[in-house]
């Protein structure tokens, strides 16, 4: 190749990467429509976030009533004699 087609090469090849990497104009609509999608998401965000809490809640809730038992059956397993660990 010539050095002369070469740059030629080059300079079209970076045009084409700059084109496409660039970012293009947006419409005035398309702004208002990606708020209404932020806010939509957060609204969605945070329903979903209270629901984990009180599944959370729930979980927790269960945890300490199985742990209760199974202080309860210690004590009962103690009390007859048998072998606990």
């Amino acid at each position: 190749m010539k050095p002369k087609s070469l740059a030629v090469s080059l300079f079209g090849c970076a045009a084409l990467a700059a084109a496409a990497f660039l970012p293009q104009q947006s419409s005035g609509q398309a702004g208002a429509q990606d708020e209404l999608l932020v806010q939509q998401a957060l609204a969605d965000l945070g329903a979903q976030q209270t629901l984990i809490a009180e599944n959370q809640a729930k979980i927790d809730q269960k945890v300490a009533e199985i742990a209760e038992e199974v202080r309860v059956a210690r004590i009962f397993a103690g009390r007859t004699g048998g072998k606990t660990k």
